[in-house]
């Protein structure tokens, strides 16, 4: 994970913790005058619109008193959603069977793109299943990943019902 997004995780997960919820994950994205701290947020429960705009005064307030972004930024609260990025290795075991989507950060067998479907974890390697060939990925190559859940019952493009 990059420093800054590390140093942002260390600072504000204890505020989100104490408001009862789990801190998914943090994107910044450094963009000139037009940079963006997303943090995801997420509960048992699922997470609401006040729960984001609680977290969001909190986290800011705690972003004003540390003042570790420099510069202007948006600051978005969201639920990680049905399709989360993945930001740990600990966070894909619960996903095994779902197909994920990742991007490495250098070519891995002449490529950096993978979607498949997740078998699991075998030491620090991400196992994904592409046709009939299992792709151990090493987590520290991962630059992105994102699961593709399946959804029971959904229609397809046809109309036909599908029961995936």
């Amino acid at each position: 994970m990059a420093t800054k997004q590390q140093e942002l995780l260390e600072l504000l997960e204890p505020t989100v913790a104490a408001l009862g919820f789990e801190l998914w994950g943090i994107e910044y994205l450094s963009q000139g005058k037009h940079s963006v701290l997303r943090i995801y947020i997420d509960a048992e429960a699922g997470i609401s619109v006040d729960d984001c705009a609680r977290v969001s005064g909190q986290v800011s307030a705690v972003l004003d008193v540390e003042d570790p972004i420099v510069g202007e930024y948006t600051l978005e609260v969201s639920s990680p959603g049905m399709d989360r990025l993945l930001f740990r290795l600990d966070q894909f075991p619960e996903f095994v069977g779902e197909v994920v989507e990742l991007r490495l950060r250098r070519p891995y067998e002449g490529r950096r793109n993978f979607k498949g479907v997740l078998q699991g974890i075998e030491g620090e390697d991400v196992v994904v299943r592409i046709d009939d060939h299992e792709y151990l990925l090493p987590y520290s190559a991962v630059d992105k990943a994102r699961i593709h859940p399946r959804i029971q019952g959904a229609v397809s493009v046809t109309g036909e019902a599908t029961n995936d």
